[in-house]
């Protein structure tokens, strides 16, 4: 497998979860990795800051900056690409891992929590590849990878949460456009999704998912890392599966994987 040394991220949403341990994996390597994030200050709710998570990087062996970024606002998202570029002289891979969620129908659904998933999601995921563009058109091997389901128009996925449906599908109609665009340039812009339900800090938040049949992040920082070390040169527009990634890579033992090996496995929203 390939190696992510010496190479920079740009990594949205990653002070914790499948962020941080994408950030984590790379820094493995020996990676530079900005962490761009809202949280600089504790939340009794939601464990972990940039900073947490840049110390934690720099001890797995790579070099971290931590940005305090809201990916709504094009200024931040622009400064926070200049400081990444000043600190490690260019961006070879972006990330796009920052989502708002809000699982509820549409009469449960405040227009504010609506505005955010949209703005957060497609739109700050346009936004944060929008800036790094330049920067990636100059890497030797550069890629985009965004967290997004492979695009359905399956009423099922619909019926339930329209507003997160629509930011969350809107993520994944972005990256196919930013592939079509960018992918003859040399750009590999794809998307990665899980099979199963991750156990984040944020799950905790939604009642009613039993921790114990999700996976750990890791299982999506592996597959990124196999998907990010891939030569980018006519490698966009898929829409991958953690699981299917890693059976290519050579996994077949997907236990350690899981919070509890002896439960099955939750399977995931947008795969029918």
């Amino acid at each position: 497998m390939g190696s992510l040394q010496g190479k920079t991220l740009f990594i949205t949403g990653a002070s914790r979860g499948i962020g941080l341990a994408i950030a984590l994996r790379a820094a493995r390597d020996g990676a530079n990795v900005a962490i761009a994030a809202k949280s600089s200050v504790p939340n009794p709710k939601l464990p972990g800051t940039i900073h947490t998570a840049a110390a934690q990087v720099k001890a797995a062996g790579g070099k971290a900056l931590a940005i305090q970024c809201d990916i709504r606002e094009e200024e931040q998202v622009q400064e926070a690409i200049g400081a990444t570029v000043a600190a490690f002289g260019g961006i070879d891979i972006l990330v796009n891992n920052a989502s708002a969620i809000w699982l509820a129908g549409t009469l449960d659904t405040p227009m504010k929590r609506f505005d955010l998933m949209q703005q957060v999601n497609a739109r700050g995921s346009f936004l944060c590849a929008q800036a790094c563009m330049p920067h990636l058109l100059k890497a030797a091997n550069p890629h985009i990878l965004t967290l997004a389901p492979p695009p359905s128009l399956n009423p099922k996925w619909w019926t339930a949460h329209t507003g997160y449906t629509l930011a969350k599908m809107g993520m994944s109609f972005v990256t196919m456009g930013l592939a079509g665009e960018f992918g003859p340039q040399g750009v590999a812009v794809n998307a990665l999704w899980p099979r199963t339900i991750i156990a984040t800090d944020a799950l905790n938040m939604i009642p009613g998912i039993p921790i114990d049949r999700c996976r750990k992040p890791e299982i999506v920082a592996d597959a990124a890392h196999a998907v990010l070390t891939r030569e980018a040169k006519g490698f966009a527009g898929n829409f991958l599966i953690d699981e299917d990634v890693l059976h290519e890579a050579g996994v077949t033992d997907f236990s350690w994987y899981a919070m509890d090996a002896s439960q099955k496995p939750l399977p995931d929203l947008f795969l029918d």
